[in-house]
């Protein structure tokens, strides 16, 4: 089984910092495209930054030069630091395979994001 597990998710205040790390068993993440989402009391899951098997990283427009998605495949591990955090980016963090977010599949548990005023 494909097992997914974030971490590093916690309260800061607006404008700090937080480092969000994903581990996965049953899968080696250097194969695959991965994806940080996330998903905020009454709204859809969203994709917020994604690393494609050759490094090329997308953002969505909100989080754009404060996000940034990282990987490292001996590790099997895929991060996201986020800097300059705002209110708007309280949610639960999920990492997935980019081809299971699309369909909705193997989500973990994912990691709370809680940014004051």
């Amino acid at each position: 089984q494909v097992r997914l597990v974030e971490s590093g998710g916690g309260l800061v205040q607006a404008g700090g910092s937080l480092r969000l790390s994903c581990t996965g068993s049953g899968i080696r993440f250097s194969l695959n495209t991965m994806g940080w989402y996330r998903q905020a009391p009454g709204k859809q899951r969203e994709l917020v930054a994604s690393i494609s098997l050759g490094g090329r990283t997308n953002y969505t427009d909100s989080v754009k030069g404060r996000f940034t998605i990282s990987r490292d495949n001996t590790k099997n591990m895929v991060y996201l630091q986020m800097d300059s955090l705002k209110p708007e980016d309280t949610a639960v963090y999920y990492c997935n395979l980019k081809v299971f977010g699309g369909i909705g599949y193997n989500w973990g548990q994912g990691t709370q994001v809680t940014v004051s005023s």
